[in-house]
């Protein structure tokens, strides 16, 4: 098994029940196990700013599957969810899920960078992120505890 953290996100429709059932969805991906997910997290956009506030939160995995099967996985998880990639990027979304991380694999090709690579930006990945590895050392990037502590947090909200 490989350890691995994947990011979780919606800003449409009931975006906290996306999130929730793509935990459950992530618990029944073939070869692999749910291990802990984080609190939820409100937290305004990112990228495109004329849009709702997103749920966002990290689930930390073991799996067998590839880098690529895992991302073919989490691809139709969104696509169940009801997610339409159109190309445009940062706006909103029924669902959106990331592999932020593997155990041992570092990895760059037209689909799949690993660990991601903007991790270190992203405010709404790092609290998350913090509850379940804040010791954990990204290649390129450096310690989430570190990351989080050099971004800015305002209006990112844990819910209860």
């Amino acid at each position: 098994m490989t350890l691995a953290f994947i990011a979780l996100g919606s800003n449409l429709g009931d975006a906290r029940g996306q999130v929730l059932g793509a935990f459950d969805a992530l618990d029944r991906l073939p070869y692999t196990r749910l291990l802990e997910r984080s609190s939820l997290y409100l937290t305004p956009p990112w990228g495109v700013l004329e849009q709702p506030a997103f749920i966002n939160a990290v689930a930390r995995i073991d799996t067998t599957l590839s880098p690529h099967d895992l991302l073919d996985g989490l691809l139709g998880i969104e696509r169940t969810a009801g997610r339409v990639r159109d190309g445009e990027r940062w706006g909103p979304r029924t669902l959106d899920l990331d592999v932020l991380y593997m155990d041992g694999v570092e990895l760059s090709d037209e689909r799949l960078t690993l660990p991601h690579p903007r991790i270190a930006e992203r405010a709404f990945v790092l609290l998350p992120f913090n509850e379940l590895a804040p010791g954990l050392v990204l290649a390129g990037q450096g310690r989430v505890a570190d990351l989080l502590a050099a971004v800015e947090t305002a209006g990112c909200e844990r819910l209860a």
